[in-house]
This record gives C-alpha cells, structure tokens and sequence, in this order.
C-alpha cells in the first residue's frame, strides 16, 4: 500500500514539475515517505490504546518523548515493518507500566545523570538519510538536547504524579539508548553519517 501511493505522488510531483532533479526530488519523497509511516504508526497506536483505554498516556508519552526526540535524533528501523511493531510495542508498553511503579528518587537522579553523561556524548545521533553537517547545528542540538534533558529530571522529582514522574524518567532513557553507537549497531544502520560530508559551520 505505502509503495503504491508513494509511488502515484511521485508520478504526479514528476508530472507538475518536469524540471525537477533527482537529488531535490528524492528529499521530497523521503519527507513523505517518513509522514506516510508516522501517519501510520500513530493510527496502529491509537487504535490499541483505545483499546487498551490508556489513549490519553499514550498521547501524553509520545508528546514527551518527542520533545526530547526532536533535538536529539537517533536511531532508526531499518525496514518500515521492524519500525512499525517496535514503536507500536514501546508506545504502548512504557505508558502501561508507568501506571503501575513507582522510581525511588535516588535512582531517578542516577538515571538522570548517566542519562545527562550520554547526551553530552552522543548527542545529537543522525541517520544517513538525514546526516547533521553543520557544526553549530550539532552544537545546537547537543545542547538543548542536554537542558530538556535536566528539565525532565526536575519535573520527575517535584511534579506529584506518579505516571508523569515515570513517563520523563523512560523518555530519557529510551532517548539515550537511541542515540547510543550500539544501538544503530544492533539495527544495522551507519553511525556519525556527518563525517562522510564536508562540515561546515
């Protein structure tokens, strides 16, 4: 299915615009291709956590992590079939089981922290599609990355809710194993695909 409409829309994209080059028109269907699949993903997840009646923890799960996603990049599936079931399983998953424990504080501060020590490593983690040239960019996202980072770890001691303590604790986590070299290891993906290019500033 996802082959089939993509493949119409470049039709058309090639059709409006005859003088596209290749290069320009390969970004535009890898954005699409990444809105078909999250477009997806959310619908899947959605309907299991109708279903589940936890809607409202998944929603308020994938806005928090996103957040912290949106600086810090990382890893992606390979194959949109691999990405579909993991995001669906860890989307549904971490909202269920932040209902039902409670983190000691002390060992939210040592997560926090190894997690703070990752992002000042790694962070951010690009993908070979979307390779982060620019050095000010990258300092950029390390950096905001870092401070979401510390912001998560203030509102998991001080806010009086046991799901949104858990659900800023696991965001963290799952941001840090996503942009860990081992991580696009274990997916066979390429790591620090910015090197392949000449950086600039």
């Amino acid at each position: 299915m996802k082959k089939i409409v993509l493949k119409k829309i470049e039709e058309i994209i090639k059709k409006s615009n005859k003088d596209i080059d290749e290069i320009k028109l390969e970004e535009i269907m890898y954005g699409l291709e990444s809105l078909y699949l999250t477009i997806e993903k959310i619908i899947l997840i959605i309907i299991i956590s109708l279903i589940l009646r936890i809607f409202k923890e998944v929603i308020i799960f994938m806005l928090i992590y996103n957040i912290i996603r949106f600086t810090g990049f990382g890893a992606h599936a390979k194959d949109s079939l691999s990405c579909l079931i993991m995001s669906t399983i860890t989307f549904i998953a971490i909202p269920l089981i932040s209902m039902y424990i409670a983190i000691p504080l002390l060992i939210k501060m040592i997560i926090g922290i190894i997690c703070l020590i990752i992002f000042i490593i790694y962070a951010p983690a690009d993908t070979e599609k979307r390779p982060i040239i620019s050095k000010k960019r990258r300092l950029f996202y390390k950096v905001s990355t870092t401070l979401i980072g510390v912001l998560y770890i203030v509102l998991s001691i001080y806010i009086n809710n046991i799901f949104l303590n858990n659900v800023f604790i696991f965001s963290l986590i799952l941001q840090s194993i996503m942009i860990l070299p081992i991580t696009y290891k274990i997916f066979g993906t390429s790591y620090n695909n910015y090197k392949n290019y000449k950086i600039d500033g």
